[in-house]
């Protein structure tokens, strides 16, 4: 399939931040009409000028857009600023984490192949990767987040590791750059899930990961009224090809008006995130010294057993984290839970809103069964949120 040209921007200023980025990238005002907030494109169809413009829609270098399941210029804005904050050539966007998700994985595998990936791995890409076995690709997951560990399952057949830093529900950290060295010396591709952490915090693709995705539902949006994903890449041959052709026939398109509302919210993703991470760490800590609370599985506590490593290759942590009480029973999980005001009951994180959920449903298939409580730290007053938890933790 042949790569369509994508427009390349320049940057608004030579060494700008990350924030000017949100800002500015990929919008020129003088193109629409002065507006400071860029048009939707809310369309299924483009209209061409005559006939021969229609006869050379396919082209790669024509001047029209087609077809919205094929591209759009409000998702194409979003895109190339997606793409620029990930330190990525190009970007595609979905309708959801897991159109992303299993773009990226259809792109890579096929019949006969073998996949590696975290047992601890966000629970929908587990359960696709397994219905993956009916058309002939294996999966392996392991309850170790050791690059070593992950290297080390990999056999001739091997063509994907799939992988979380941190991890869902336990938040361990794996050394990315040593899972890329021993990947790409074996001729396989890496893709990992950057969700929890967002380019503002960390870059992968910078550590060598060759695929990276993203439920850009949570933070990139944050305002909990969008569902889309992203995969974005830095390789123009054969691999960025085949997630063109997910984009285009697979049909997980991402609407216009999603993108243009997580246009607005990137605006504020690295204000959101400075004050999601402060929030959330005030939180942990004062977990981590309740007599209630066994354990607090944050990597921006020093005692989290990843902590280093994830300074190393992290600027900084999000707002979503579990703890487990001493008391490992459904019955003390649910006083708990239930005693809660303002962390509310719900999936998903990354919104403005702290949410709260707990189960055993983080554990794998073959480990003990622990009684986890996960929070996202929303956007509400860090006392309120202090309060709010310690009270539901009276005895």
């Amino acid at each position: 399939m042949e790569l369509k040209p994508r427009r390349v921007y320049d940057d608004p200023l030579p060494n700008c931040g990350f924030e000017t980025l949100c800002t500015h990238y990929a919008e020129d005002p003088a193109e629409q009409q002065g507006a400071a907030a860029p048009p939707i494109y809310q369309t299924s169809t483009f209209i061409y000028p005559d006939a021969e413009a229609f006869w050379n829609r396919r082209r790669g270098d024509g001047p029209h857009y087609d077809y919205t399941r094929v591209g759009n210029p409000t998702t194409a804005m979003l895109e190339a600023k997606l793409a620029r904050l990930e330190g990525g050539t190009w970007a595609y966007g979905f309708g959801s984490g897991m159109g992303a998700i299993s773009a990226a994985l259809r792109a890579v595998l096929k019949a006969g192949d073998h996949v590696v990936a975290q047992a601890h791995v966000y629970g929908p890409t587990q359960t696709y990767l397994r219905q993956l076995a009916r058309f002939g690709i294996e999966a392996t997951f392991l309850t170790t987040s050791e690059a070593g560990a992950l290297l080390g399952a990999c056999r001739p057949q091997t063509r994907l590791i799939y992988f979380e830093s941190p991890t869902s529900g336990h938040f361990e950290i794996v050394d990315i750059r040593a899972v890329v060295a021993g990947a790409r010396g074996r001729g396989i591709v890496t893709a990992f899930d950057n969700s929890w952490a967002t380019p503002y915090f960390q870059r992968p693709l910078e550590l060598g990961v060759d695929l990276v995705t993203h439920s850009a539902t949570k933070y990139l949006n944050g305002h909990s009224d969008v569902v889309a994903g992203f995969v974005v890449g830095r390789d123009d041959g054969e691999l960025h090809a085949r997630v063109q052709e997910e984009v285009e026939y697979a049909g997980a398109t991402l609407d216009p008006f999603a993108a243009w509302l997580m246009l607005r919210g990137l605006r504020t993703l690295p204000m959101r995130m400075e004050y999601h991470q402060r929030s959330a760490l005030a939180v942990a800590r004062m977990l981590a010294a309740h007599g209630r609370v066994a354990v607090v599985n944050h990597p921006g506590l020093e005692r989290h057993p990843g902590h280093e490593l994830a300074r190393r290759q992290m600027r900084g942590c999000s707002s979503l984290f579990s703890f487990a009480l001493h008391d490992q029973s459904r019955e003390a999980t649910a006083r708990v839970l239930d005693r809660l005001r303002l962390f509310r009951a719900g999936v998903s994180w990354g919104g403005h809103e702290s949410l709260a959920i707990g189960g055993t449903f983080f554990s794998a298939p073959d480990e003990p069964k622990r009684w986890l409580i996960r929070l996202h730290v929303g956007l509400e007053s860090t006392e309120d949120l202090l309060a709010d938890l310690r009270q539901a933790l009276e005895d």
